[in-house]
């Protein structure tokens, strides 16, 4: 029986010794054409569009939220005592105002500023 399996090794050894080769397309044969080549058509087939999707997708979302807020209104003022805090005077305008103040989103310490 050993002497048949050191004859079946024996005749697969040449088989073996041939797939640990550099022959062919591994990372040491120097040719990457077929591996470049199908990324790049999974790149234009697959990545492209699934981001055009993903970004339509959105659009529509904030479409949709902002027909909302337009219907509804902004959220009901909460004056919670740790947010919003002064506690000197911004350096600009009136000093209440941060620098990139948006009146419908953003609300000053004491409520919105259309509220008032």
């Amino acid at each position: 029986m050993a002497f048949t399996l050191r004859g079946n090794f024996a005749k697969r050894l040449p088989a073996l010794r041939q797939l640990s080769s550099v022959a062919g397309p591994s990372a040491t044969a120097g040719d990457h054409g077929a591996g470049v080549k199908l990324w790049k058509i999974l790149t234009f087939t697959v990545a492209v569009p699934s981001v055009i999707v993903c970004y339509v997708n959105a659009q529509m979302k904030e479409k949709e939220e902002h027909e909302r807020l337009k219907m509804e209104g902004p959220p009901e003022f909460v004056a919670y005592p740790h947010l919003r805090l002064r506690s000197k005077k911004w350096p600009w305008g009136d000093g209440n105002h941060s620098l990139f103040h948006n009146p419908h989103t953003n609300p000053l310490p004491d409520g919105y500023e259309h509220q008032e």
